[in-house]
């Protein structure tokens, strides 16, 4: 695997320490995370999404569902069970897991559901009035006032 060097990228720009960081904590994963449980990310709405994980096995009180700095932690530990029963096939994997998912500004964990071998989780974005696009009226006529100027 190649490696980048992102020092010049520091250097340059201010205030995208955020672009940075996630960079170089994708650069650092390589690749490594495996894929169980299998998952789905899918857009419900113009500003809805859902995260679907198929987590066959496991009851509510085995998962745990978690926000912390912009990201969302869904993990599960399978208590062991010892009930004498001597299995010649065992296909339906019920080991720990824990996986991350970055959530971008703004999107809020709405709600999560477990159904049917499935663990869904919502999620909105809701993007505050004071950065949401607004329009300017343009007047005709006298130029407006600026702040702090005398006439």
């Amino acid at each position: 695997m190649r490696s980048f060097d992102l020092s010049p990228l520091h250097r340059a720009t201010v205030g995208f320490d955020q672009i940075a960081e996630m960079l170089d904590r994708v650069m650092a994963n390589d690749g490594h995370q495996s894929g169980y449980p299998p998952y789905n990310i899918e857009k419900t709405a113009d500003d809805a999404y859902r995260i679907s994980i198929a987590v066959a096995g496991f009851a509510e009180s085995d998962l745990s569902v978690e926000v912390k700095e912009n990201s969302l932690v869904v993990s599960a530990r399978k208590a062991e069970e010892e009930d004498g029963r001597s299995y010649l096939h065992r296909g339906i994997a019920t080991r720990a897991f824990e996986r991350r998912f970055q959530l971008a500004d703004h999107i809020r964990v709405m709600g999560a559901s477990h159904l049917d071998g499935m663990l869904h989780i919502d999620l909105k974005r809701e993007v505050p009035e004071a950065l949401k696009p607004r329009r300017i009226e343009i007047t005709s006529g006298e130029r407006p006032a600026l702040a702090g100027s005398v006439n």
